[in-house]
């Protein structure tokens, strides 16, 4: 996590250290780590489908961990001997709201996202209020995402992530005992 590559291929790299530092500020944030614009608490979680990755090649190496009583152990060696994380479900959660989403760190590109549920109301109601919610719900999940990835780019942008990157460190040693 402490090479920075410019140019063409530069945004898996990005793309990794941004999930790996996810996963690591996941665990070790307190529930009022982050917070949107507007001042709601959220918080993230890696659940139990992540893929690490390292090496190149022929060398290249994968661990992908999924289940629902996965302690995410095989991807946890994984980041030991130096793989970051390629893939993961997110699960952001504020107040009793929750969102899940697949992220992938090659390209950002999401898939999977399942909103919170949508009520339906009386059928007087405005045609459109359940579109509208939904919408409403998709880009709240977006922006939450937006405001991590910009947290993340500040400290990876300034002299600030050479500390972090030893944090990181330390918590992959703790975590993979």
């Amino acid at each position: 996590m402490d090479t920075v590559y410019l140019g063409q291929g530069s945004d898996i790299i990005l793309g990794q250290d941004f999930l790996t530092w996810l996963w690591y500020k996941s665990e070790t944030a307190g529930n009022d780590a982050f917070q949107t614009k507007e001042g709601r608490h959220f918080m993230v979680h890696m659940e139990q489908r992540i893929c690490v990755q390292g090496g190149e090649g022929e060398s290249l190496d994968t661990a992908t961990v999924s289940g629902p009583m996965s302690e995410l152990r095989e991807a946890r060696l994984g980041l030991a001997t130096g793989k970051k994380v390629t893939r993961a479900l997110l699960r952001f959660e504020r107040e009793s709201e929750t969102w899940l989403l697949t992220l992938k760190a090659e390209d950002f590109a999401f898939s999977g996202m399942k909103t919170p549920t949508v009520e339906k109301n009386d059928a007087k109601d405005d045609p459109d209020a359940l579109f509208l919610e939904k919408m409403y719900l998709l880009e709240a999940c977006l922006e939450m995402l937006d405001i991590l990835y910009q947290r993340f780019l500040e400290i990876r942008l300034s002299p600030e992530w050479e500390r972090e990157i030893l944090n990181v460190r330390g918590w992959i040693r703790h975590e993979s005992l």
